[in-house]
């Protein structure tokens, strides 16, 4: 009788499970943070912590929540920067190519407008003739207003010597201009000379003094009057600058 032939059956090997989803809920994001966005977004300028604490819950701590959203949005392409006391959204530095205008009229300053804006940074509070005083020769006239214009210096108020001579200090569209979180971080004397700005033999004891925009009136500073607002020197009422 001839021998039944063997079969072999092929059995599959059992294929790995997959290994089951674990959903994570996701974290909850603090409420002051979407409120702090919103905000922010919608203003048609900067805002500061007292007006942007107003409309948080009560108890929410602003300079916390600022420093987490700064430190969220620190590599995307909207960064959120503090200019001056106050806090705005602005495209991150390193994508501002993108909407740089071809048709941008550049308009440059006279040596004499330099000189006097760098005096009013370092000096401030400083009167027209104690620019005069350091730059050392009569300031031409209409520097100052130009100056004005630009919106990058302000009347503060006025000295209390004889004359009283309006006081001029800088402005947040200086430090925004000039990509400032706070007038203090101005170069000093060693990064100028680093910079090739310092040549040369300097007098004795010379030192570039350390500037402040501390909108306080100094005691040897009165208001501006009622009188300057006709002369479109001091800030509208309700506008006055903090």
């Amino acid at each position: 009788m001839p021998s039944a032939a063997k079969k072999l059956a092929i059995v599959p090997k059992d294929e790995p499970k997959p290994a089951p989803v674990v959903e994570v809920e996701p974290a909850v994001r603090p409420e002051e943070l979407r409120l702090l966005e919103a905000l922010l977004f919608a203003a048609g300028e900067p805002l500061d912590e007292t007006t942007l604490g107003k409309r948080l819950p009560e108890g929410a701590n602003v300079k916390q929540a600022l420093a987490q959203l700064q430190a969220e949005y620190a590599t995307r392409g909207v960064n959120l920067v503090k200019i001056g006391r106050k806090w705005t959204f602005r495209t991150a530095g390193d994508l501002s190519w993108l909407l740089t205008k071809e048709t941008i009229e550049t308009r440059k300053l006279s040596r004499a407008a330099i000189e006097t804006l760098a005096i009013v940074a370092y000096h401030q509070p400083v009167t027209r003739a104690e620019v005069e005083e350091i730059r050392g020769v009569v300031a031409a006239a209409g520097t100052l207003d130009v100056l004005l214009k630009t919106g990058w210096i302000r009347p503060r108020g006025r000295r209390k010597a004889p004359g009283r001579p309006i006081t001029y200090g800088t402005t947040e569209a200086f430090l925004s201009h000039f990509g400032l979180e706070e007038v203090a971080d101005l170069p000093g004397l060693d990064e100028l000379k680093g910079a090739g700005l310092m040549e040369g033999s300097l007098p004795a004891g010379f030192a570039v003094p350390i500037p402040s925009d501390d909108s306080t009136l100094r005691d040897d500073e009165d208001p501006l009057e009622p009188g300057d607002l006709d002369l479109g020197l001091a800030p509208p009422p309700g506008q006055s600058e903090k």
